[in-house]
């Protein structure tokens, strides 16, 4: 549900810059915004997860709304599935704080993420793009609570929600080369914590009782640190075909003021596209995801469940995307992008006990102007 919401207000957020960009192009604009390294053709763009993949002419700006909505099913150790009996039988980092048992008693089931995105990049010199990107997240975790004395005894389910604004992101791309097809530019960001990392609400204990409490890292809004999000990117195109990589890092700077930080994390991508007519690509990514386990610990987070220890985050994945973009070549709404790309997981190694990424979709929009 919360996924339509999402769509829903992203439709009217397209609705509103669509207006915006349609007359800042009817006042004179047409011509500026191009990507330096495109082609005429769709698969000039990188698939839509991709994100700081293009650069564009000095007086360029670009608008942009993305939903994506993300799901997790299940539970792994390392790189195995594991079972609630094989949880419950993990000992709990917190036993011996008063009301804490022996083992694990709260088991995650299923978790959704929904986020929408709005970006705006504008070019002031054409070997500089400058970017930025605020984000509305949704969280939901389903959950079992089991008896703190037997853990083969239900004592009934419950759902853990949080919502708000996220991290906001601000870069700057600084164009390397270009030539004959070929592209290259750096990606330099920061993340700034404007998202929440004190989002409370309801669970059920393994003695029965519904208290509210601070919620486990991975269902906070945001880092919480500043993070330097440093990267380099590489887009070619051949007449109907495009391909690129990316690598990108996020360094956390320091923790932060409830004692803790996210791992530092290394992505790696790349991509091959094709044009199926001038107007619509297909595309096929492959994305590798390195990250480290939490540092500190937050005081406020003590419950008997896997989300609420630091060592259980972090890891490897690797996925796989497939996308389409489409590119309108006429009319009111020329020049605009929509585009789709579905992800899945084809290998997780993850550090201690995590939920299982079970698929993700993202949908969006963008116009240059």
């Amino acid at each position: 549900m919360t996924f339509f919401k999402n769509i829903l207000a992203g439709t009217a957020a397209l609705t509103s810059l669509v207006g915006l960009s349609t007359f800042a192009l009817a006042d004179g604009a047409q011509g500026h915004g191009t990507q330096t390294h495109g082609t005429a053709n769709a698969a000039g763009h990188a698939p839509l997860g991709v994100m700081g993949d293009h650069m564009h002419e000095a007086g360029g700006w670009m608008l942009s709304v993305r939903a994506m909505h993300m799901a997790m099913d299940g539970n792994l150790m390392g790189s195995d599935e594991v079972s609630d009996a094989e949880i419950t039988a993990q000992p709990n980092r917190f036993f011996g704080v008063p009301g804490q048992p022996a083992g694990l008693r709260v088991v995650p089931q299923e978790m959704t993420m929904d986020m929408l995105m709005v970006g705006g990049m504008y070019a002031p010199t054409d070997w500089l793009t400058l970017m930025v990107m605020g984000m509305y997240v949704e969280r939901e975790m389903s959950l079992t609570t089991y008896a703190a004395m037997n853990p083969s005894v239900v004592v009934g389910n419950f759902t853990s929600k949080s919502k708000g604004w996220g991290d906001t992101k601000v870069a700057g791309l600084i164009r390397l080369y270009e030539e004959n097809g070929h592209h290259i530019h750096v990606n330099l960001g920061v993340s700034l914590p404007t998202g929440s990392i004190e989002e409370k609400d309801e669970v059920l204990t393994p003695m029965g009782m519904v208290m509210e409490t601070r919620l486990p890292y991975s269902m906070q809004l945001g880092s919480g640190t500043y993070d330097l999000e440093p990267g380099i990117t590489y887009t070619g195109h051949a007449g109907k075909l495009g391909w690129g990589s990316q690598v990108k890092a996020t360094i956390r700077l320091g923790e932060n003021d409830q004692d803790w930080a996210l791992g530092d994390k290394w992505e790696l991508t790349g991509w091959g596209s094709y044009a199926l007519a001038d107007w619509v690509s297909a595309s096929l990514r492959v994305k590798a995801e390195f990250e480290g386990k939490i540092d500190g610990i937050d005081g406020s987070i003590v419950l008997p469940v896997q989300t609420a220890d630091p060592d259980n985050y972090g890891g490897e994945r690797v996925e796989l995307g497939a996308g389409l973009n489409f590119q309108v070549p006429d009319g009111a709404l020329a020049g605009h992008r929509f585009g789709v790309e579905a992800v899945v997981p084809v290998y997780e190694d993850r550090n201690g006990i995590q939920m299982q990424r079970d698929w993700s979709v993202m949908v969006g929009w963008q116009n240059a102007f």
